[in-house]
């Protein structure tokens, strides 16, 4: 697994790219959890480049989300593959996080 961030002024883009499982997913939450504690306006996590995500995975997502909701901030996913979003069709969280299709649109109105 592979996770990037980049500096968009009042957000940050996080690109995730290999499988996010039990044994890597504490660094995706290092990332999002730093970014939080930074208050940053917004997160957008790119998930394009995820091939496999586990409960853990989705568990450090929600916890993205809700840290970023507490202090007012937005916090978007873009453009899971077709494996990814069926996880969280399966959790039933489609509805829970913002989701675009892509980085571009996920990016609008930042």
């Amino acid at each position: 697994m592979e996770i990037e961030t980049q500096d968009l002024g009042s957000a940050c883009l996080v690109q995730v790219t290999g499988e996010v499982d039990m044994s890597n997913s504490p660094t995706v939450r290092e990332t999002l959890i730093d970014l939080t504690d930074q208050k940053v306006g917004a997160i957008v996590v790119n998930l394009g480049g995820v091939t496999y995500m586990d409960s853990s995975g989705i568990a450090t997502l929600v916890e993205g989300l809700q840290e970023a909701n507490a202090y007012g901030g937005k916090f978007r996913l873009a453009a899971l593959t077709p494996k990814v979003m069926q996880v969280f069709e399966l959790a039933r969280l489609t509805d829970v996080f913002e989701i675009f299709p892509n980085v571009e649109q996920a990016k609008e109105g930042l």
